[in-house]
Order: structure tokens, then C-alpha cells, then sequence
């Protein structure tokens, strides 16, 4: 097996106790994943390109991630840094389970210690490296743990007014992809995770129906990005509304719809060409929906399979993965039995040269895929059913 790992971004090599620095560790652990197709072996350039067997190659891999975990708890706040980026990238990447679930709770302890003691950069990074192990572990009672244990440092961060803004965004996120991820009959965790996932790239708590018109107002925001955020964070929460009453109107919807249009065709020249051209795209998607109730389908393809995405809570969950997994989300679609759960794709392919012809019609799969996530979000909105009365 080829194991598949974007470049990293590590910039500063550090030495550490080793005496290698941090960057050509991450060297080693990236030498090991290549962007080439599956096979069953891989290519050991100090034999003379003799194949190398499959353990082999991931035994020599999970060594160097053991070193990685080590330098966590290095000394220089550089080394843990180095060590961090390269444990997000191979996280992103790679489908770790086994080998991170004899290690969460070190992981855990190591993140925790980031998070206490590190600065603004460390605490940022500690908190994404911590989102991902939840989503590597898939949100069973072996993230819950870790989760229980984090969650209270996690919410100190995100209010305290005094942190970085990376680290606060961060700590958000992780809260509400955590949440998510191991939501269950636990109604605390489904709640808090309802509150922050949908909005917590800019920090904004995700509002009920009612407060529609307060949000109407935050799009004469200056900043392209919460305007966007706010103007998708409207659509879901129609979307919401329609879904539970067949009967649900907007208050006012005439003035959303003015303001609506008016961001739909933007054409102020102070704003950045491409700020303007994303916020008029993102915001005719919204009116045509508040107008016309009509989503415009989306198909995400990997491998020999696809996924839709035909509504804004859909498109909001698979947006919240993409932008944590990055380039590896189609690998996750692909292997992450947590993903492949939540998008309805049942458990993952294997698959010969033999039987990838055999593929399904788009309607069935579009049929299949939007029937089972709609039964997840259903159950997973059982412990939110009184949450009207709650806000």
C-alpha cells in the first residue's frame, strides 16, 4: 500500500533531542505517502529500488509518528509546533485508527498540555491536531473520553476575550466538531454542538428562527467573510424552519430579499474582485432558496463513488470536514467509516479491477445517499427536539 500525505508547510527546523531536526522528520514521515494510486508495496530508495513489503513500510511509518507524539512534549515551543503541523498533515491524510487508538490518551495528555501552556499559535494548532483525532477515532466512546476530558479547557479558550483570535476560532471549531462527531443520547454534547459547528470559523453562535431579523442586520457587515457566513447561516436556518413546519415563512421576508439582492450583485469596486465575485455566487444561491425553496444540487466525487449534496445543513457538514481535512476529505469519504456513517455511504468498498464497472445509476445513489442522511440528522436531532423551548 502507497501511503497518500499533501507536502507540509513545516518551515523552521529545529533540533531535536535526536539530533535530527524537525524538518527532515517530517521528511522521513512524508517520504513514506506518495499521491500514487493504490498498490501493494512501496519503494525503498536505499535498496536500490528493491519494493519494500506493505508492514514494513508502515511499521518504518508509524516510527517516525511515534517520534512526532514525543516531540510534543519538547521543550521548544518550535519543536512542538513542527511536531503538531506534522501529525495534522498525516491525520488529514490517512485513515489512523489502529495506531491511534492504542495512543489517545498520550495524544490527549500531550494536546492538553499545548493547549494549558502553550501560546496563541500552539493552543491554535493543539486544538485542530485534537479535531482530528476525534474524527480518526470516530466519535465512539473512545473520542468521548478525550472529548470529556479537553471540553472544559476548550471553552475556557473560546471566551476568553484575551486569547489569540486563532486559538479562540480554533477552540471553536473543536467543540463543535467534537460535539458533532460523538453527539449520542448525550443532550449537553448534541446542544453545544448545535450552537457552534454551523458558524465557528468567525465565531458566530449560530442563531433560532426568531433572531432572523438581528441577522439581517449583521449583512451590513464590512467583512466579506461574515457576511457570507451570516448569509449561509440565514438559508439553514430557513432550510430548518421549512423542515420541521411545511408552513414556515420568514418575517418580513420582503426586506431580507431586498437586502438579499442587493449583495447578490455587488459590484462595489473597493471590494476585491474576487470577494465580490464569491459573495454574489454564495448570496444568488441564498435568495434563489429564500424565494424559490430550491437548493442547487452539488456532487462530490471520489473514487468510484460519489456524494450529494442537495441541502444547506448537508452542505454545511461537509464544508466543516473539508475545511479541517483539507485535501484528504475524499481519502476519509473513501475509508472513514465516521464520514462514510454520517453521508449515508454504508461501509467502505473493496474493490478489484474486475467489479469498479459496476457502478449504480446517479438516482439510485442520490436516492440512497440523501434517504440515509436524512435518518442520521433525524437521529441525531431527537435530543434537540425541545430546543425551541430552550432558546
Amino acid at each position: 500500500m502507497v501511503w497518500f500525505w499533501p507536502r507540509g508547510r513545516v518551515k523552521n527546523g529545529i533540533k531535536g533531542e535526536s539530533g535530527a531536526s524537525d524538518d527532515e522528520l517530517t521528511s522521513d514521515v512524508l517520504s513514506h505517502y506518495s499521491s500514487a494510486s493504490e498498490t501493494a508495496s512501496v519503494v525503498d530508495e536505499g535498496t536500490g529500488g528493491e519494493p519494500v513489503d506493505e508492514q514494513t513500510a508502515q511499521e518504518e511509518t508509524e516510527d517516525k509518528l511515534k517520534q512526532c507524539i514525543d516531540n510534543l512534549m519538547d521543550k521548544s515551543a518550535k519543536t512542538r509546533l513542527a511536531a503538531l503541523e506534522s501529525l495534522r498533515q498525516a491525520f488529514c491524510s490517512k485513515v489512523l485508527y489502529e495506531f491511534l487508538s492504542e495512543r489517545r490518551l498520550t495524544v490527549s495528555d500531550c494536546l492538553e498540555r499545548s493547549l494549558k501552556k502553550g501560546g496563541g499559535e500552539e493552543q491554535a494548532a493543539a486544538a485542530t491536531v485534537f479535531t482530528l483525532l476525534c474524527i480518526q477515532l470516530g466519535g465512539g466512546d473512545e473520542a468521548e473520553v478525550g472529548f470529556n476530558m479537553l471540553r472544559p479547557l476548550l471553552s475556557n479558550i473560546l471566551i476568553d476575550s484575551g486569547a489569540s483570535l486563532a486559538a479562540r476560532q480554533s477552540c471553536a471549531r473543536a467543540l463543535g466538531m467534537c460535539c458533532y462527531v460523538s453527539a449520542g443520547d448525550d443532550g449537553e454534547s448534541a446542544d453545544l454542538w448545535f450552537w457552534t459547528v454551523l458558524t465557528s470559523q468567525l465565531l458566530l453562535v449560530c442563531l433560532s428562527c426568531r433572531h432572523l431579523p438581528k441577522l439581517e442586520a449583521c449583512l451590513q457587515s464590512s467583512d466579506v467573510h461574515f457576511r457570507i457566513a451570516v448569509g449561509e447561516t440565514i438559508a439553514l436556518l430557513v432550510e430548518l424552519g421549512r423542515d420541521v413546519d411545511e408552513e414556515f415563512e420568514v418575517d418580513n421576508s420582503d426586506s431580507l430579499c431586498d437586502c438579499l439582492k442587493g449583495l447578490a450583485t455587488d459590484g462595489n469596486k473597493h471590494r476585491a474582485k474576487n470577494d465580490r465575485r464569491k459573495q454574489r455566487s454564495i448570496f444568488r444561491e441564498v435568495l434563489h432558496y429564500i424565494e424559490n425553496d430550491d437548493f442547487t444540487e452539488e456532487k462530490i466525487r471520489f473514487g468510484v463513488e460519489s456524494v450529494y449534496i442537495d441541502g444547506w445543513m448537508r452542505r454545511r457538514i461537509y464544508d466543516a470536514f473539508k475545511e479541517i481535512l483539507e485535501s484528504g476529505v475524499r481519502h476519509h469519504l473513501q475509508f472513514n467509516p465516521l464520514l462514510r456513517d454520517i453521508f449515508g455511504l454504508g461501509p467502505p468498498l473493496i474493490l478489484d479491477a474486475n467489479i469498479r464497472t459496476n457502478k449504480i445509476s446517479r438516482f439510485e445513489k442520490h436516492l440512497f445517499n440523501s434517504a440515509a442522511f436524512k435518518a442520521r440528522t433525524k437521529q441525531r436531532s431527537k435530543v434537540r427536539d425541545k430546543r425551541a423551548d430552550v432558546m
